[in-house]
């Protein structure tokens, strides 16, 4: 079983492949359905904000995330259509 690498500094991701502990600003959203588009843009997700993945779900779905002074928990799948390059351990 090969373990995924850990990501660099200013490497170019999915918010999804993140660690726990990582920080990643979000360039983007690409997500067809334009409701759960809206409803991540309410939740602050705008290019440009900091994210960093503080804690996983047991099963591994959802994860909690912190942004703009709250946290918030996000399932795995909403979080492969969030682009960030990442920007530093915390």
């Amino acid at each position: 079983m090969t373990q995924k690498k850990t990501l660099e500094v200013g490497e170019q991701c999915h918010l999804s492949d993140l660690k726990k502990g990582q920080v990643g600003k979000v360039l983007g959203l690409h997500n067809e359905n334009k409701a759960l588009r809206r409803r991540l843009l309410d939740m602050g997700i705008t290019s440009g904000v900091e994210i960093m993945v503080k804690k996983f779900a047991p099963l591994g779905d959802p994860v909690d995330v912190e942004l703009r002074g709250y946290e918030l928990c996000i399932r795995k799948n909403d979080m492969e259509n969030i682009d960030v390059e990442v920007v530093r351990w915390k």
